[in-house]
């Protein structure tokens, strides 16, 4: 089942484990995406083999000319893609994936942010007239294809944001990506899908999901 009667411009900052094939699921559904990397050169034989119908161009490029774009980048890479394209992202929707995980001395994943900022709320601070939801972060990249496309709308996918129309736009979309939105609240709601947090890394069946979270039913 697809949501799109209208399809979305989207850019896909970040082609690796995340961004592929969410943006190959979206492809398949009727949306016009591109594929933005440094290396667009490297990303022509996976376009053209697994959604013809895509393109790939340069971040910059991407950036400027979509209306939607997934955050799908090493967290690392924050810093130079806002030097890059910060000043397009105005106005536009941005769905974050990125993580900003690390190990804690005792071996336990957790976020290297601080203590109380969730990643939703603090890529919102840096992309202050963008609308930020945050979106594909607590599923394991390789399950991202296969889950999605083998098990459609079986698992549930977290998302959290503050601005109710970027919202509903992204449960579409993760409706288009095979998977069941299941809506935490908002950005500083967002806490149980960054590393460390209750669903990070797991799948889940939206009603686990929604256990697991410590949501109402």
């Amino acid at each position: 089942m697809s949501t799109v009667t209208t399809p979305l411009s989207i850019g896909v900052l970040g082609a690796g484990n995340i961004g592929r094939p969410v943006g190959r699921h979206w492809s398949a559904a009727g949306h016009r995406v591109t594929f933005g990397s440094r290396s667009p050169e490297r990303l022509v034989e996976f376009v053209a083999d697994s959604c013809p119908e895509a393109r790939t161009a340069g971040l910059v490029e991407t950036a400027e000319t979509n209306d939607v774009l997934l955050l799908s980048f090493p967290y690392p890479a924050w810093e130079e893609v806002l030097e890059s394209v910060g000043g397009s992202l105005a106005g536009k929707l941005i769905l974050d994936a990125t993580n900003p995980m690390g190990l804690s001395d005792d071996g336990h994943i957790i976020s290297t942010l601080a203590p109380g900022l969730t990643q939703g709320r603090h890529a919102s601070k840096l992309l202050p007239n963008a609308m930020v939801v945050r979106a594909f972060t607590h599923v394991m990249d390789e399950l991202l294809w296969s889950r999605g496309t083998q098990q459609r709308h079986f698992w549930g996918m977290g998302y959290a944001g503050d601005d109710s129309e970027a919202k509903n736009a992204a449960r579409g979309l993760i409706l288009d990506a095979g998977f069941t939105p299941v809506d935490l609240g908002g950005l500083d709601d967002s806490a149980p899908l960054d590393p460390g947090g209750s669903l990070f890394p797991h799948m889940f069946t939206p009603a686990d999901l929604r256990t697991a979270a410590g949501l109402v039913a």
